[in-house]
């Protein structure tokens, strides 16, 4: 097998150069210290990310960030910037569960006020709140009303009553991405996600009742709202069942429409037709409407995590304070205008496993933290902690304004399933004050804290290049796992 061990170019950034041999096109560059390099040399990460720098119009360079892992056909924690006239737009480069993200909401309660309540708010919120695989929402929709879901996202939602315009203001594109066409879904992707919206699914995905631990950046913290040793909620879910079918439809029609192209690939799992051909467009429409769909779906649990605090506190959420800091994508690819090479130029980022980092004085950036920059959040393993990160101005130049979206996975879940118990993981959680509940076995074992990399270090590596620095760091006290 070819070495494919990166070469140091500075601190906390390698490379591995472009082989016209192998068809790359640019350099991998990838952003980690020694020891996070040495996994994904383990693995199938580096080789992947290769694979992506042959990708017809690809810009710049095939990223890999310090959470990086094996993926479908781009590794989990990659971005890729295709030229948006002449480039490719790929299905597994956005991913199977299209805007998985995560959200953060706070309150004004402290972790003492909190702790004498803990099991009757995880048992309310995990009674309330549908989770595990297929689960049903609690709405049902008629096709029209699915319809309307797909194009306005978050703000059906808010209309249906699920929440408040001040929600809207701090997601990513509003929670409401344009251009996103329901006619350019299959009736099968229909009839997964209609019954699914507003449920929480399974693996690892998560709702998690944390507590700030350490705050890094004052005035940020002050400007989210947050301080220390006060109570955060962290929702992290996608578009389910509904995201993950027209992820899997188009990636059958890019495969088909290659020979069609005349793109050749090494790996087939990276099927992409070019950006501006009728596939794509049709792709780029499909995966809006799931976007918006995942926004959605984060904004209705988001309102019985609202409920449930209400019940079990007795009080309103407004007396709680229980105001969304920001809601951001991990799943997605969309045009945005970057320089390289000194030019202002559209491309079509793809990033997959990976967060938006944009610096201040951005329009993308919501009103709100404009002068300040994006929030950025990194969920951890249920175990160990979750940082809030700023957007700087330094991700715009490294990694087209990206930076990592968690701690990245190192162990399989079979190899989980095969080492660890359920009582261990509850009882290790448990000894540092975690209290669990999880609709199945394998929900708590597969996503043991072992299984993933130590997010402190994935978080370090975006601080120090100056990607995304550190705000807050919050540790969880109560866990929902579908």
């Amino acid at each position: 097998m070819a070495d494919l061990t990166p070469k140091k170019i500075g601190d906390m950034t390698y490379q591995i150069d472009v082989d016209s041999s192998k068809g790359m096109h640019v350099p991998v560059t990838i952003y980690a210290d020694q020891k996070l390099v040495e996994k994904m040399v383990a693995g199938r990460t580096i080789q992947q990310a290769i694979n992506v720098s042959t990708i017809p119009g690809i810009q710049k360079h095939s990223i890999v960030l310090p959470d990086g892992h094996e993926g479908y056909g781009f590794p989990v924690g990659g971005v890729a910037a295709m030229d948006a006239e002449e480039g490719m737009i790929s299905p597994g480069g956005v991913g199977y569960d299209i805007n998985c993200g995560v959200r953060l909401v706070k309150t004004n309660l402290s972790e003492d006020d909190v702790r004498p309540k803990l099991k009757d708010l995880v048992t309310d919120l995990f009674k309330s709140i549908p989770s595990g695989v297929g689960s049903k929402g609690a709405v049902r929709l008629s096709p029209s009303q699915l319809d309307e879901v797909l194009v306005k996202g978050v703000s059906w939602a808010i209309n249906q009553g699920y929440g408040t315009n001040d929600d809207a203001d701090v997601c990513e594109e509003n929670g409401q991405i344009a251009n996103a066409n329901p006619n350019k879904v299959s009736e099968r992707a229909r009839k997964r996600g209609a019954p699914q919206l507003g449920s929480l699914g399974s693996g690892n995905h998560f709702l998690e009742i944390q507590k700030v631990a350490e705050i890094h950046d004052e005035e940020a913290a002050k400007r989210m709202g947050i301080e220390k040793d006060s109570v955060t909620i962290l929702i992290h879910c996608g578009s389910r069942g509904f995201g993950h079918q027209v992820c899997s439809d188009y990636l059958r029609i890019s495969e088909q429409a290659q020979k069609k192209y005349n793109i050749d690939l090494p790996d087939r799992e990276l099927a992409c037709v070019p950006n501006k051909s009728e596939e794509g467009e049709s792709y780029r429409e499909a995966m809006f409407a799931a976007l918006n769909f995942a926004w959605s779906n984060r904004q209705m649990l988001t309102h019985w995590t609202r409920k449930s605090f209400e019940r079990v506190f007795k009080q309103s959420e407004s007396d709680l304070d229980m105001k969304l800091i920001y809601d951001v994508a991990h799943n997605i690819a969309k045009v945005e205008k970057h320089k390289i090479d000194g030019k202002l130029k559209s491309v079509v980022v793809h990033r997959k496993g990976a967060t938006r980092a944009f610096p201040a004085n951005r329009d993308e950036v919501p009103l709100k933290y404009r002068d300040l920059g994006q929030p950025v959040l990194v969920p951890g393993s249920m175990g160990t902690g979750s940082w809030i990160l700023l957007g700087k101005e330094n991700s715009m130049d490294a990694s087209f304004g990206s930076t990592a979206h968690g701690a990245g996975r190192m162990m399989s879940r079979t190899k989980a399933r095969r080492n660890f118990t359920e009582d261990q993981v509850k009882k290790s959680l448990s000894d540092k004050g975690i209290f669990i509940k999880s609709l199945t076995r394998d929900g708590v074992v597969e996503e043991t804290p072992e299984a993933y990399k130590d997010v402190d270090a994935v978080v370090n590596v975006s601080h120090e290049l100056g990607i995304a620095t550190k705000v807050a760091k919050l540790v969880p006290i109560g866990v929902i796992k579908g």
